[in-house]
């Protein structure tokens, strides 16, 4: 069994690693929300068992990833193929 003073290292020891997590965390505060925004996040909160604020920072988390998009896509080799031959492959495939 550990001793009385060894728990407590061990919990001050998770304590410090919690606030150290905690530390890197920001805040962002939202004014000027209109009702039907706040309503959408209520409503998305209670079909996912949530709080309004894990649904608003996933949504955040999803709509601000599509800032990198651009900059992935200018990484892709330019196969130099026309347009059409896309349209139309995915055209038969979907016949």
């Amino acid at each position: 069994m550990r001793s009385s003073g060894a728990l407590c290292k061990q919990r001050a020891s998770r304590m410090h690693a919690t606030w150290l997590t905690l530390d890197r965390v920001r805040t962002l505060h939202l004014r000027n929300v209109p009702d039907d925004v706040m309503d959408r996040l209520e409503r998305m909160a209670r079909a996912a068992s949530t709080s309004v604020t894990a649904v608003a920072i996933r949504e955040l988390d999803a709509a601000t990833r599509r800032v990198d998009n651009a900059a992935l896509i200018a990484t892709l080799p330019d196969l130099d193929l026309p347009t059409e031959t896309f349209v139309e492959q995915l055209d038969s495939e979907r016949r």
